[in-house]
């Protein structure tokens, strides 16, 4: 380990499913813009080799039935940004939480990680469910805003853009879940090894939201 960095923030960057079926497979990322998004997941992939951060890779396998994520299919496979770099653990999965079924948790705990920073894929999916858990694992949370992505809904409830998922999601997990940041951010962060900005409370969130609003808080 690079005898500059405090031991005392363990962090460990999960990057979750960077795959063919988010570029050019049937779940296009849309918003922030694809090409954006995976520079950014391979700059902090580098900054987290430089700092002798641990990097997890996560891939998601879905059952051969499925549209998507089918295990041996070109759309399935890592993108280049991610498969052409080291990793120090790999982890495939069936669920959204990177946490659920698999051997994270214990991977994480058994080398002292105490905060995990995820990039990747897609934001209101696999990220949210991933920093969600993480809290429940006794590990703090940051979340590269602009290294992640999502694709727009349309179903029973409503039509939603990418970039409404997105910025809506990246508010949520600010109010109690994960610290949100740039890569830019975070970098600078793990250059030195100081803590992410802190993340806010539900309460004060709300509150400044109705200050906004003109609402009386």
């Amino acid at each position: 380990m690079n005898p500059s960095i405090n031991p005392s923030l363990r962090r460990a960057l999960v990057v979750i499913d960077v795959q063919e079926e988010y570029v050019t497979g049937g779940l296009l990322i849309e918003y922030p813009p694809i090409q954006e998004s995976l520079a950014n997941i391979g700059r902090a992939m580098d900054a987290a080799r430089a700092a002798a951060i641990p990097i997890v890779v996560v891939q998601h396998t879905a059952p051969p039935s499925a549209p998507v994520f089918v295990k041996g299919t070109p759309a399935w496979e890592l993108h280049e940004v991610v498969s052409s770099r080291p990793r120090d653990h790999y982890v495939e999965k069936a669920f959204p939480s990177a946490f659920a079924g698999t051997d994270l948790a214990a991977w994480l705990k058994a080398r002292g990680v105490d905060t995990i920073t995820v990039v990747g894929y897609m934001t209101q999916n696999c990220d949210d469910s991933t920093l969600k858990q993480a809290e429940s694992a006794g590990l703090k949370a940051e979340f590269l805003q602009d290294a992640s992505g999502a694709v727009p809904y349309e179903n029973r409830a409503g039509f939603a853009s990418a970039e409404e998922i997105h910025r809506v999601y990246s508010v949520v997990l600010q109010s109690r879940f994960a610290s949100v940041m740039s890569t830019e951010a975070w970098i600078e962060a793990v250059s030195h090894n100081t803590p992410a900005p802190a993340v806010e409370t539900i309460f004060d969130s709300n509150q400044r939201a109705r200050r906004r609003q003109g609402v009386p808080a």
